[in-house]
Protein backbone atom coordinates (compact mmCIF):
# COMPACT_ATOMS: atom_id res chain seq x y z
CA UNK A 1 0.00 0.00 0.00
CA UNK A 2 1.30 3.22 -1.17
CA UNK A 3 0.68 6.32 1.36
CA UNK A 4 0.57 9.49 0.09
CA UNK A 5 0.05 13.19 1.46
CA UNK A 6 -1.62 16.17 -0.43
CA UNK A 7 -0.76 19.53 0.44
CA UNK A 8 -3.38 22.12 -0.58
CA UNK A 9 -5.96 19.81 0.11
CA UNK A 10 -9.09 22.11 -0.20
CA UNK A 11 -7.54 23.51 -3.52
CA UNK A 12 -8.93 23.08 -6.96
CA UNK A 13 -6.16 20.19 -7.86
CA UNK A 14 -5.64 18.75 -4.21
CA UNK A 15 -9.33 17.77 -3.26
CA UNK A 16 -9.85 16.45 -6.77
CA UNK A 17 -6.36 14.31 -5.95
CA UNK A 18 -7.34 12.94 -2.79
CA UNK A 19 -10.76 11.93 -4.04
CA UNK A 20 -9.04 9.68 -6.78
CA UNK A 21 -6.11 8.59 -4.33
CA UNK A 22 -9.21 7.18 -2.57
CA UNK A 23 -10.14 5.50 -5.72
CA UNK A 24 -7.29 3.84 -6.70
CA UNK A 25 -6.32 0.49 -5.61
CA UNK A 26 -3.07 -0.20 -3.80
CA UNK A 27 -2.74 3.80 -2.72
CA UNK A 28 -3.96 5.60 0.85
CA UNK A 29 -4.42 9.47 1.60
CA UNK A 30 -2.02 9.61 4.47
CA UNK A 31 -2.63 12.68 5.62
CA UNK A 32 -3.09 16.60 4.02
CA UNK A 33 -1.74 20.09 4.41
CA UNK A 34 -3.03 23.35 4.11
CA UNK A 35 -1.68 27.07 4.54
CA UNK A 36 -1.28 28.29 7.82
CA UNK A 37 -5.05 30.50 8.61
CA UNK A 38 -6.81 28.20 6.28
CA UNK A 39 -10.08 26.74 7.21
CA UNK A 40 -9.21 23.40 6.48
CA UNK A 41 -6.42 23.32 8.96
CA UNK A 42 -7.45 21.47 12.31
CA UNK A 43 -10.48 19.67 10.02
CA UNK A 44 -10.75 15.85 9.83
CA UNK A 45 -10.88 13.90 7.06
CA UNK A 46 -12.55 11.03 6.29
CA UNK A 47 -10.18 8.78 7.00
CA UNK A 48 -9.53 10.23 10.34
CA UNK A 49 -5.96 12.21 9.59
CA UNK A 50 -6.27 16.06 11.06
CA UNK A 51 -5.26 18.51 8.27
CA UNK A 52 -1.98 20.15 9.44
CA UNK A 53 -0.49 23.40 8.48
CA UNK A 54 3.21 21.88 7.89
CA UNK A 55 4.10 18.89 6.06
CA UNK A 56 6.53 18.54 8.72
CA UNK A 57 3.59 17.64 11.04
CA UNK A 58 2.68 14.08 9.20
CA UNK A 59 5.62 13.65 7.03
CA UNK A 60 6.94 10.27 8.74
CA UNK A 61 3.47 8.80 7.55
CA UNK A 62 3.72 9.09 3.68
CA UNK A 63 5.95 7.27 1.08
CA UNK A 64 4.91 10.15 -1.14
CA UNK A 65 4.16 13.90 -1.16
CA UNK A 66 1.97 15.37 -4.08
CA UNK A 67 2.03 18.73 -4.16
CA UNK A 68 0.17 21.63 -6.23
CA UNK A 69 0.35 24.84 -4.37
CA UNK A 70 2.71 27.66 -4.85
CA UNK A 71 6.55 28.16 -5.90
CA UNK A 72 7.26 29.36 -2.03
CA UNK A 73 5.25 26.95 -0.19
CA UNK A 74 6.46 23.81 -2.91
CA UNK A 75 10.42 25.27 -2.18
CA UNK A 76 9.42 24.30 1.62
CA UNK A 77 7.80 21.13 0.64
CA UNK A 78 10.34 19.93 -1.05
CA UNK A 79 12.90 20.76 1.68
CA UNK A 80 11.00 19.10 4.47
CA UNK A 81 10.92 15.60 1.92
CA UNK A 82 14.34 15.80 1.09
CA UNK A 83 15.37 16.19 4.92
CA UNK A 84 12.97 13.12 5.68
CA UNK A 85 13.86 11.12 2.18
CA UNK A 86 10.58 11.17 0.75
CA UNK A 87 9.64 10.99 -2.72
CA UNK A 88 8.01 13.75 -4.23
CA UNK A 89 5.54 14.51 -7.11
CA UNK A 90 5.90 18.23 -8.35
CA UNK A 91 2.90 19.81 -10.35
CA UNK A 92 3.19 23.44 -9.48
CA UNK A 93 4.15 26.22 -12.22
CA UNK A 94 5.25 29.70 -11.81
CA UNK A 95 8.73 29.79 -10.58
CA UNK A 96 11.31 32.23 -11.52
CA UNK A 97 14.59 31.08 -12.64
CA UNK A 98 16.04 31.22 -9.16
CA UNK A 99 13.04 29.16 -7.34
CA UNK A 100 13.56 27.09 -10.15
CA UNK A 101 17.52 26.51 -9.39
CA UNK A 102 16.78 26.00 -5.47
CA UNK A 103 13.96 23.50 -6.40
CA UNK A 104 15.86 21.26 -8.58
CA UNK A 105 19.05 21.05 -6.04
CA UNK A 106 16.54 19.88 -3.80
CA UNK A 107 14.31 17.56 -5.86
CA UNK A 108 18.15 16.29 -6.57
CA UNK A 109 17.64 14.28 -3.48
CA UNK A 110 15.07 12.63 -3.55
CA UNK A 111 12.70 10.01 -6.16
CA UNK A 112 11.42 12.97 -7.89
CA UNK A 113 8.26 13.38 -10.71
CA UNK A 114 8.30 17.53 -12.00
CA UNK A 115 6.55 18.23 -14.58
CA UNK A 116 4.10 21.16 -15.93
CA UNK A 117 1.11 19.25 -16.78
CA UNK A 118 0.43 15.44 -15.16
CA UNK A 119 -2.17 15.18 -18.17
CA UNK A 120 -0.98 11.99 -19.87
CA UNK A 121 -2.65 13.52 -23.50
CA UNK A 122 -0.46 16.79 -22.99
CA UNK A 123 2.31 14.76 -22.49
CA UNK A 124 1.68 12.76 -26.15
CA UNK A 125 1.61 16.46 -27.11
CA UNK A 126 4.97 17.66 -25.77
CA UNK A 127 6.55 14.66 -28.23
CA UNK A 128 4.05 15.27 -31.08
CA UNK A 129 4.66 19.22 -31.31
CA UNK A 130 8.54 18.56 -30.77
CA UNK A 131 8.22 15.78 -33.66
CA UNK A 132 6.28 18.12 -35.96
CA UNK A 133 8.30 20.94 -35.76
CA UNK A 134 11.16 18.96 -36.68
CA UNK A 135 9.43 16.88 -39.56
CA UNK A 136 8.09 20.03 -41.01
CA UNK A 137 11.45 22.49 -40.88
CA UNK A 138 12.36 25.91 -40.98
CA UNK A 139 9.69 27.27 -43.39
CA UNK A 140 6.85 27.24 -41.18
CA UNK A 141 6.27 29.97 -38.75
CA UNK A 142 5.75 28.65 -34.84
CA UNK A 143 3.16 30.27 -33.02
CA UNK A 144 1.80 28.58 -29.44
CA UNK A 145 -1.32 29.94 -28.01
CA UNK A 146 -2.97 28.97 -24.24
CA UNK A 147 -6.14 29.87 -22.24
CA UNK A 148 -7.08 29.62 -18.64
CA UNK A 149 -8.80 30.51 -16.44
CA UNK A 150 -9.04 33.67 -14.89
CA UNK A 151 -8.02 32.87 -11.56
CA UNK A 152 -4.75 31.85 -13.10
CA UNK A 153 -1.24 33.58 -11.50
CA UNK A 154 1.42 32.92 -13.89
CA UNK A 155 1.70 33.29 -17.38
CA UNK A 156 2.34 32.20 -19.54
CA UNK A 157 1.37 28.36 -18.79
CA UNK A 158 3.75 26.38 -17.60
CA UNK A 159 2.73 23.95 -20.37
CA UNK A 160 2.73 26.59 -22.88
CA UNK A 161 6.47 27.08 -22.00
CA UNK A 162 7.20 23.51 -21.71
CA UNK A 163 5.42 23.13 -25.00
CA UNK A 164 8.18 26.07 -26.47
CA UNK A 165 11.24 24.05 -24.81
CA UNK A 166 10.07 21.15 -26.02
CA UNK A 167 10.07 22.63 -29.73
CA UNK A 168 12.69 24.89 -29.51
CA UNK A 169 15.17 21.83 -28.42
CA UNK A 170 13.71 19.52 -31.58
CA UNK A 171 14.72 22.51 -34.08
CA UNK A 172 17.96 24.01 -32.63
CA UNK A 173 16.79 27.06 -30.93
CA UNK A 174 17.28 28.58 -28.12
CA UNK A 175 14.06 29.90 -26.88
CA UNK A 176 15.69 32.05 -24.60
CA UNK A 177 16.80 34.12 -28.22
CA UNK A 178 13.40 33.22 -30.01
CA UNK A 179 10.63 33.27 -27.20
CA UNK A 180 8.20 36.00 -28.54
CA UNK A 181 5.81 36.76 -25.26
CA UNK A 182 3.44 39.84 -26.87
CA UNK A 183 3.05 41.98 -29.66
CA UNK A 184 1.79 45.78 -29.66
CA UNK A 185 2.24 48.53 -32.36
CA UNK A 186 4.68 48.55 -34.78
CA UNK A 187 7.24 45.27 -34.21
CA UNK A 188 7.92 44.80 -37.52
CA UNK A 189 8.17 41.83 -39.88
CA UNK A 190 7.99 38.21 -38.08
CA UNK A 191 11.76 37.07 -37.91
CA UNK A 192 11.84 33.33 -39.46
CA UNK A 193 12.96 31.62 -35.94
CA UNK A 194 10.78 33.43 -33.68
CA UNK A 195 8.48 31.28 -31.19
CA UNK A 196 5.50 32.97 -30.20
CA UNK A 197 4.14 32.28 -27.26
CA UNK A 198 0.09 33.83 -26.69
CA UNK A 199 -1.36 34.14 -23.42
CA UNK A 200 -5.50 34.72 -22.93
CA UNK A 201 -7.69 34.23 -19.15
CA UNK A 202 -11.15 34.54 -18.64
CA UNK A 203 -13.91 32.98 -17.13
CA UNK A 204 -13.10 28.98 -16.04
CA UNK A 205 -11.42 27.78 -18.59
CA UNK A 206 -9.14 25.04 -17.21
CA UNK A 207 -6.66 24.84 -19.91
CA UNK A 208 -6.52 25.17 -23.68
CA UNK A 209 -2.84 24.55 -25.91
CA UNK A 210 -2.87 24.85 -28.86
CA UNK A 211 0.51 24.78 -31.44
CA UNK A 212 0.28 26.63 -34.86
CA UNK A 213 2.52 25.38 -37.67
CA UNK A 214 2.10 28.36 -40.86
CA UNK A 215 3.51 27.78 -43.57
CA UNK A 216 2.96 29.24 -47.09
CA UNK A 217 -0.33 27.69 -48.47
CA UNK A 218 -1.19 25.47 -45.38
CA UNK A 219 -1.46 25.32 -41.84
CA UNK A 220 -1.00 22.49 -39.22
CA UNK A 221 -2.42 22.69 -35.88
CA UNK A 222 -2.15 20.58 -32.95
CA UNK A 223 -4.70 21.45 -29.61
CA UNK A 224 -4.59 19.61 -26.36
CA UNK A 225 -8.45 21.32 -24.24
CA UNK A 226 -8.79 20.03 -20.76
CA UNK A 227 -11.96 19.91 -19.86
CA UNK A 228 -11.53 18.36 -16.58
CA UNK A 229 -9.12 18.85 -14.05
CA UNK A 230 -9.36 14.99 -12.94
CA UNK A 231 -6.96 14.34 -16.25
CA UNK A 232 -4.29 16.30 -14.55
CA UNK A 233 -5.16 14.56 -11.10
CA UNK A 234 -5.18 10.75 -12.34
CA UNK A 235 -1.67 11.25 -13.71
CA UNK A 236 -0.65 12.94 -10.39
CA UNK A 237 -1.41 10.06 -8.73
CA UNK A 238 -0.15 7.96 -11.11
CA UNK A 239 3.31 9.73 -11.13
CA UNK A 240 3.14 9.28 -7.03
CA UNK A 241 2.67 4.90 -7.51
CA UNK A 242 5.11 4.88 -10.35
CA UNK A 243 7.78 7.11 -8.16
CA UNK A 244 7.42 5.45 -4.88
CA UNK A 245 9.60 3.18 -5.56
CA UNK A 246 12.24 4.89 -7.32
CA UNK A 247 16.11 5.85 -7.34
CA UNK A 248 16.77 9.94 -6.00
CA UNK A 249 16.66 11.91 -9.12
CA UNK A 250 14.23 13.97 -11.34
CA UNK A 251 11.35 12.29 -13.35
CA UNK A 252 9.23 13.27 -15.88
CA UNK A 253 6.09 12.43 -16.94
CA UNK A 254 7.41 10.89 -19.83
CA UNK A 255 9.24 8.90 -17.94
CA UNK A 256 5.92 8.29 -15.46
CA UNK A 257 4.62 7.34 -19.87
CA UNK A 258 7.22 5.84 -20.95
CA UNK A 259 8.02 7.98 -23.68
CA UNK A 260 11.44 8.74 -23.52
Amino acid sequence: MTRIIVTGISGRMGSRIADIIRETPGLTLAGAVEAPGSFAVGTLLPEGQQVVDDLSKNIMHADVVIDFTSPRATLHHAEIAAKHDKALVVGTTGFNPEERGQLVDRLARIPAVFSSNMSIGMNVMFKVAADTARLLGEDYDIEIFEAHHRHKKDAPSGTALSLAEEIAKSVGRDLAKVAKYERYGQVGERPAREIGIQTIRGGDIIGDHTVYFAGSGERVEITHRATSRDNFARGAVLAAKWVSDKSPGIYTMADVLGLK
